[in-house]
């Protein structure tokens, strides 16, 4: 197992382990670029973080 192979294992560990507290971290910067953008990019962000919630789930 290489370097990568390992620090990867350790990094999915942490996020199965923190999941919820990840998922607010993704709502609270999807909602600071929604407040810099005047909510112009509102679907694109809301997009964004439903992805990143989904990825987060398959840890």
């Amino acid at each position: 197992m290489g370097l990568f192979d390992s620090a990867k294992d350790k990094i999915s560990d942490l996020a199965g382990d923190n999941q919820d507290k990840i998922a607010d971290g993704v709502d609270q910067a999807g909602d600071a670029v929604d407040d810099k953008t005047g909510g112009k990019f509102s679907d694109q962000v809301d997009t964004g973080q439903d992805a990143a919630k989904d990825k987060l789930g398959d840890l």
